[in-house]
């Protein structure tokens, strides 16, 4: 499906949803909440939103919507943090290089980043009253340790150009890709109603996602509470990279998730809640496909906050093995 059909789709929607970019805010070896206090963490992430991101990020300590001064999303009230692992090119001498990531279409000129949606249940229809998430909330979705993919929502696509959409597969496409690979990530949408985590970061929610921005199922009785639709889209530029004679003698694709994943399969993704008051819950109580009310900034705004990096290594060149050794312990 290309952009300009799923745009007209949600254009008849008369419910609320949100679709907007985040530049990158750091890339480095920190994990708050799966590793919180470790750094470095086990392996690199690529992270997005406020600035009050940090090793630790004790949800005793305060609500992060009050610390961050700034945010690399289009959407000042949203101090909120997103990150997945990062996406490297192993070549045919065993050498590795970070893959570049860049906007997604209709967002200008961001700084890397991801596209981030909040939705209700999907962008046509949702009856069930949707509950903002709370100051301290945080979850995961995806494990790294997973070697075979099912999660409906946690695919790949190949794209042909920026504007493709459709075609997900559960793991790395196979073949070079004209306009890269798209990382997607959604997260489940039902609340126990009573954690804002849980030992794994995963119990106090439930999944329904049924993938492909489809209908989410009804929340079960045991997490009754229905939230927000997260999800995410990472545009990963692989063009540099399409040249065979790069890629693994036996023709094999040759691109790693930071953990050193080689199929794709333990894909992941991690959200902690950071929006001010009550801005949220007034999108998700709004009927207009932009909530009335929420504070923009620019582009130049956005790539503008950034964070000093709290690890000193080299992620960037060509490297003769993961940082972290690709540890699959984090998240």
């Amino acid at each position: 499906m290309k952009w300009l059909s799923l745009a007209l789709a949600m254009a008849g929607s008369s419910e609320a949803y949100l679709r907007f970019g985040c530049g990158t805010l750091t890339v480095e070896r920190l994990d708050p909440i799966v590793e919180p206090g470790k750094v470095p963490s086990s392996h690199v992430h690529q992270i997005v939103g406020g600035n009050a991101f940090n090793a630790s990020m004790d949800p005793a300590k305060g609500d992060v919507a009050n610390k961050a001064t700034c945010t690399t999303c289009q959407f000042t009230e949203d101090l909120s943090n997103y990150w997945t692992a990062v996406l490297y090119f192993r070549a045919r001498n065993g050498s590795y290089k970070r893959v570049p990531q860049y906007p997604n279409a209709l967002l200008g000129n961001l700084n890397g980043g991801m596209t981030v949606y909040y939705l209700q249940q999907d962008f046509n229809s949702n009856k069930q009253k949707v509950t903002s998430f709370k100051p301290g909330f945080r979850m995961t979705v995806g494990s790294p340790g997973v070697t075979k993919n099912s999660h409906p929502g946690l695919r790949y696509t190949c794209l042909q150009d920026i504007m493709t959409r459709g075609s997900e597969t559960y793991d790395f496409p196979t073949k070079p890709c004209p306009a890269g690979i798209m990382a997607i990530h959604h997260f489940p949408a039902c609340w126990d109603g009573k954690n804002l985590d849980s030992p794994n970061h995963q119990d106090h929610m439930y999944n329904t996602v049924k993938g492909g921005f489809m209908a989410a199922g009804a929340c079960p009785s045991s997490h009754p509470v229905r939230m927000p639709q997260v999800a995410l889209e990472t545009m990963w530029n692989t063009t540099m990279f399409n040249d065979k004679s790069l890629w693994p003698a036996d023709g094999s694709q040759p691109f790693v998730w930071s953990y050193d994943d080689s199929k794709g399969s333990g894909t992941h993704a991690d959200y902690l809640f950071g929006w001010k008051g009550d801005a949220l819950q007034r999108t998700m109580d709004s009927t207009p496909l932009l909530s009335n009310g929420l504070k923009t900034q620019s582009v130049a705004q956005q790539n503008a906050c950034s964070i000093k990096p709290s690890v000193r290594e080299d992620i960037d060149g060509w490297l003769t093995h993961l940082p972290g050794s690709g540890s699959m312990s984090g998240m």
